[in-house]
């Protein structure tokens, strides 16, 4: 079922498991696809539409493009489970086979980076490599010494109810170098009712389940088994170097059998931030050859 047409993007529901429906933005350019198509993964509390700077630069370079909301995220469908990884991957493999995709190359950014990780663990024949946007190696369950440990830290503030213009004002002040791609898609995050709050669209309850799945997930285990390329794609901020990131990074490009590593100067969210420059490594690393 279409929902939204115009000429750069289509909204399509996808069926992928028993009452899991996902959502997904399709954008293709406007000649026939030079390239390989590229699927886009958000991560924890995120949606689709924070892809949308890098979704632009894509096809504006002759690629597909389609960016998907994860189950109880976005327009997706919200069951009260599974939220573990291996499910979610499940899920985009799904996907992948019911849009009848020819081996994209799958980008995920945080826990979407250790989603995408694990659908190469578990499906590499549907991909012809993946994209780890700072994430990927995340593996809380090896930073702290208990997941109540992790629960209390990592915990996300209640935001439903909270006046819009508030949070929108929040994000415009912490984030003034962001195009209004990255602005709107975080905005995108939330629902937005009538009496003008808020409410994210993942739920306190699930997205204390999703960050269990992730304590749960040990990614460092599966490098030994991923076959297909892997483009390594952190960020870091010119006010830290953050050494732990660093020797996490390392390790995987040691453990993986076919790694590369581009390293951003920014935000976590460097696909909202700094959209085209990440789209365009991809590019070039998929015109020479990397992925092939």
């Amino acid at each position: 079922m279409w929902l939204v047409h115009n000429r750069q993007m289509q909204t399509q529901r996808v069926p992928v498991a028993a009452g899991v429906d996902l959502a997904v933005n399709i954008w293709a350019p406007d000649d026939p696809p030079t390239g390989a198509t590229f699927l886009l993964v958000h991560g924890l509390a995120s949606n689709a539409r924070l892809w949308d700077g890098v979704a632009l630069r894509l096809t504006a370079r002759g690629h597909a493009a389609i960016a998907v909301d994860l189950r109880g995220h976005g327009q997706s469908s919200k069951p009260d489970g599974p939220y573990d990884v291996p499910t979610v991957a499940d899920d985009v493999a799904a996907l992948i086979s019911a849009l009848g995709l020819d081996r994209p190359i799958v980008a995920g950014q945080s826990w979407g980076g250790n989603v995408v990780l694990e659908l190469a663990a578990r499906h590499g024949d549907l991909v012809r490599g993946i994209v780890c946007v700072d994430g990927g190696w995340l593996e809380p369950g090896s930073a702290f010494p208990s997941w109540e440990a992790c629960r209390e830290a990592l915990a996300p503030p209640r935001l439903a109810g909270r006046p819009g213009a508030e949070l929108e004002g929040y994000i415009r002040r912490a984030h003034p170098d962001w195009p209004e791609s990255g602005i709107a898609g975080t905005l995108a995050n939330m629902e937005w009712r009538p009496d003008g709050t808020i409410a994210p669209w993942l739920t306190y309850d699930r997205h204390i389940a999703v960050l269990r799945g992730m304590w749960e997930h040990r990614p460092t285990a599966l490098y030994p088994d991923i076959r297909v390329p892997v483009l390594l794609a952190p960020a870091i901020s010119e006010r830290s170097r953050e050494p732990d990131k660093r020797a996490s990074v390392e390790r995987a490009a040691h453990e993986l059998a076919n790694a590369r590593v581009h390293w951003f100067t920014g935000d976590h969210d460097i696909h909202a931030q700094h959209p085209a420059e990440l789209a365009d490594v991809m590019i070039d690393m998929a015109d020479s050859g990397f992925f092939a």
